[in-house]
């Protein structure tokens, strides 16, 4: 039995995988806070006890970079290093990957009904493809080709690269944040974070008055799902603004992520955010930040654009990961 994570600093999901003939199959998930435990070893422990596991290999998607087997959770004080989760696994095959690699690895396993078009295109069998996700930060990864039709994941820290303001209204969100922070990179914009500074900018921006309605609303749910919801249904107009802009933000990072690989195999929207905001995802905004790229637009129009709406994508590729799926046929 294997056991993958998904583990970012909003939550973790946990599942175990049956595998028959080479295949795992989904037996126990379970979704947790992470603020509620103090690491992910207590998390572990504690899911242990529910589940009584007997595990052959464990695989954890995580967001943050991975070193030597180690790494420290971007958006979370947590430490985690494979050599003290193996005891407590029971098992020596245990590995530690970029959450966003753990997605990539799922990419070629998914069904066409586990994934929404935004561009329909032929694209190249082939291709380099090209994966990115906006949750908690903005976490990007490529599937390389290689010979006999294998592909090699890598994967990167690309959302702290410096945000690329295009055009006179980002310029504008780039010097507000910069007021605060100084330096800005494209998680802070492109993140459910984001989103939220995104929102307090224009409503700074147009001297907008927030409404006790929806004050009440930020007290009781997620900021960043409030914005969107009244975004999506322009109950409030700082909401729309902000995610109007997010959205055209989105269709140009994805569109600079293709150019820096050549995706001619496509792009691939995961995460929790982008099956929420799917109407404008499928909007002329998103696609026109896309193609925009001057004498690249034609080479742009013809890469695949799709969203992964399954989201246990990330269990998926680190249980192949952990069969040894380390390249992907």
């Amino acid at each position: 039995m294997i056991l993958t994570g998904d583990v970012g600093g909003t939550k973790v999901n946990l599942a175990l995988f049956d595998i028959n003939k080479g295949i795992p199959s989904l037996s126990v998930e379970r979704s947790y806070a992470s603020r509620d435990y103090p690491d992910l070893f207590h998390l572990l422990e504690h899911f242990l006890k529910e589940t009584q596991p007997k595990l052959t290999h464990a695989c954890l998607g995580v967001a943050g970079p991975v070193h030597e087997g180690r790494c420290e959770i971007t958006h979370l004080p947590w430490e985690i290093n494979v050599r003290e989760l193996k005891p407590l696994l029971g098992t020596d095959s245990v590995s530690l990957i970029n959450d966003l690699a753990a997605l990539a690895y799922g990419i070629p396993y998914l069904s066409d009904d586990e994934v929404a078009v935004i561009q329909e295109a032929q694209g190249e069998p082939n291709g380099s493809i090209g994966v990115l996700a906006a949750g908690t930060g903005l976490g990007q990864a490529f599937l390389v080709p290689e010979e006999g039709g294998r592909y090699r994941v890598l994967e990167t820290e690309g959302g702290q690269c410096d945000f690329p303001a295009g055009f006179a209204l980002e310029v504008s969100l780039l010097e507000y944040l910069g007021q605060v922070s100084g330096r800005v990179c494209i998680e802070d914009v492109l993140s459910g974070p984001g989103l939220i500074r995104i929102f307090e900018f224009f409503k700074a921006r147009d001297q907008e008055t927030e409404p006790d309605w929806l004050s009440d609303e930020f007290e009781q749910e997620e900021p960043a799902e409030v914005i969107s919801r009244n975004g999506l249904s322009k109950k409030f107009r700082s909401c729309e603004k902000a995610l109007e802009m997010f959205v055209s933000v989105y269709g140009a990072v994805a569109g600079n992520l293709a150019l820096q690989i050549m995706a001619r195999g496509g792009i691939y929207i995961g995460g929790g955010i982008a099956p929420e905001i799917l109407p404008l995802l499928k909007s002329h905004s998103f696609l026109e930040a896309f193609r925009d790229k001057g004498k690249s637009r034609g080479f742009m129009e013809q890469i695949p654009v799709k969203v992964v709406m399954n989201k246990r994508a990330p269990l998926l590729g680190a249980a192949y990961f952990a069969l040894g799926e380390n390249r992907i046929q």
